[in-house]
């Protein structure tokens, strides 16, 4: 199927989704994650009404991110702080921001360009030594030592739990993200505490995220076919 029907499909499922628990299907976020694919098959989105884009390799990145520059992308992967200036200057929206040394790197560069930068922190709520993300225990911490960085709006928490084929699991872990992100609302930790952002869910758990409360989701090869091995 064409790119263009997929996106509908996933939209589609997104809605009913939303609708069986009661929730708004316009407070979900479709992140198409659009590594390895061409410039073409991006256009070919954009042309479907696709606005907001995962990447995960900054320097695959920087070329799709200059050429539409009318779209949102999102880094998804892990930053490296020798990439972070790259990082601060082609994103929307950094999603996996986990150390304080990180956020101070990406601060200092925009403060040089005179850019504010929506992040998220990616919380490894699994414990998974696999994984990299802040501990849960930790993200209060974190939070409150990036608050003091003027260029840095930490809007959510992100998350990659462990896989598993029961969906009971994947279920707690998206629970235990939707129930840290409101103690750290509650500390008064985000940059807006009444519109906190869930990034979690994927193309084989995304209905079960939106049911915990995910408000995006990060969706690639049910939308641009298998990646390419470059």
């Amino acid at each position: 199927m064409s790119i263009t029907t997929n996106l509908q499909n996933i939209q589609n499922a997104i809605a009913t989704t939303a609708h069986s628990c009661g929730r708004d299907p316009a407070d979900i976020k479709l992140l198409a994650v659009s590594k390895r694919h061409s410039k073409e098959s991006i256009q070919e989105a954009i042309d479907a009404g696709q606005l907001h884009f995962g990447e995960n390799y900054i320097q695959e990145a920087q070329e799709k991110c200059i050429a539409f520059k009318d779209v949102a992308f999102h880094f998804i992967g892990h930053v490296q702080s020798n990439k972070a200036k790259l990082a601060a200057e082609l994103f929307s929206m950094v999603e996996t921001v986990d150390r304080l040394k990180l956020a101070k790197v990406l601060n200092k560069h925009l403060e040089k360009i005179d850019k504010d930068l929506d992040i998220l922190i990616q919380v490894n709520i699994g414990k998974d030594p696999k994984k990299y993300g802040v501990d849960p225990d930790e993200t209060a911490a974190l939070l409150q030592s990036i608050q003091p960085l003027s260029r840095i709006r930490p809007k959510g928490l992100m998350t990659m739990p462990p896989f598993s084929t029961d969906p009971a699991v994947t279920r707690s872990y998206f629970k235990a993200l939707r129930l840290l992100s409101i103690d750290c609302a509650d500390k008064k930790l985000f940059y807006d505490n009444e519109n906190v952002e869930l990034s979690m869910g994927m193309s084989h758990d995304f209905k079960i995220a939106i049911e915990e409360g995910s408000t995006s989701i990060r969706v690639g090869t049910a939308i641009f076919g298998e990646r390419p091995n470059i």
